[in-house]
């Protein structure tokens, strides 16, 4: 079977729908603040065999008071071991808006040592629109029962995420671009923060590049387009630290920076719900926007 480590087509992965070694996980999160609900969801639309990756509850550090915060390797084990994941899996993720939280898992199992996963280009959206199937929830149901645990090892990799005293750092000196993957009102500190108490605007010396930006379409734009992309606003920094509102569509900058070659990249995990919310961090309102 041919390994993938990005991205997946829906064609691609129809085709392999019957490999034993196949895991194929549904990352969806409710929609956050103002985002409108998805048409089709978990789990009455599923895409066969998907098994449940829940961001929110399993998969997040749930003693932390941020959102989506990432959990130890210990607890990333566990969690993945019970949804039956194996060393050998080929991992597929993807979501029902969808490019949105399915990154977030992608980069999450690659900090922990995981190489074989990729997202499912266009999610569940593009899948229903190119009719391909969808699960049988009674078959679901039966193989959920009787689903072996995994023999998943947490090999948790440096260099992946940063906390906001190394970007505070990056403010000051800008030897790493800071990128925010919010949407541009959000940024310029037009529009209020969805979080209680977090105040709007950017951190100092950071450019906006809404994540939207990278798709056409609800698709990835080509690894040449994203390339360009990063090629305008990255100023010939090669290091580059993705920031968004709570660390998860941080990820999609971090998956496009990775398609388009960029490897010296780390996510802040606590993104804008934690340096917004910090009585010491600097917070500004500018245009200076891509």
């Amino acid at each position: 079977m041919t390994y993938f480590q990005q991205l997946i087509s829906c064609i691609d992965l129809h085709a392999i729908l019957a490999s034993k070694d196949l895991v194929v996980l549904d990352a969806s999160i409710p929609p956050v603040g103002n985002m409108a609900a998805p048409e089709y969801s978990w789990p009455e639309y599923r895409l066969p065999k998907a098994r449940r990756f829940d961001l929110n509850q399993h998969f997040s550090d749930l003693s932390s008071d941020l959102p989506h915060t990432m959990p130890s390797a210990t607890h990333f084990e566990q969690a993945a071991k019970a949804l039956g994941i194996n060393q050998q899996s080929q991992i597929v993720v993807y979501d029902d808006l969808g490019l949105f939280s399915a990154a977030r898992a992608w980069y999450m199992f690659r900090a922990m040592g995981h190489k074989n996963i990729a997202v499912l280009d266009g999610g569940l959206p593009y899948w229903l629109k190119l009719k391909k199937p969808v699960a049988d929830p009674q078959t679901d149901i039966h193989a959920k029962q009787h689903r072996i645990i995994g023999n998943f090892v947490a090999k948790e990799q440096v260099g992946y995420f940063c906390d906001w005293r190394e970007v505070a750092t990056q403010t000051d000196s800008q030897a790493e671009l800071i990128l925010d993957a919010r949407a541009e009102r959000r940024f310029k500190g037009l529009d209020a923060e969805p979080r209680a108490g977090v105040r709007s605007g950017h951190m100092p010396n950071a450019k906006n590049l809404a994540y939207q930006h990278l798709f056409n379409q609800g698709r990835f734009k080509s690894s040449d387009e994203l390339a360009e992309i990063f090629a305008h606003i990255n100023a010939n920094k090669q290091a580059m630290i993705m920031s968004c509102g709570s660390g998860v569509t941080a990820c999609i900058l971090a998956l496009a920076a990775d398609i388009s070659g960029h490897k010296d990249v780390r996510v802040y995990d606590g993104s804008w719900s934690e340096w917004g919310l910090l009585p010491n961090t600097i917070v500004e309102n500018s245009t200076n926007n891509f």
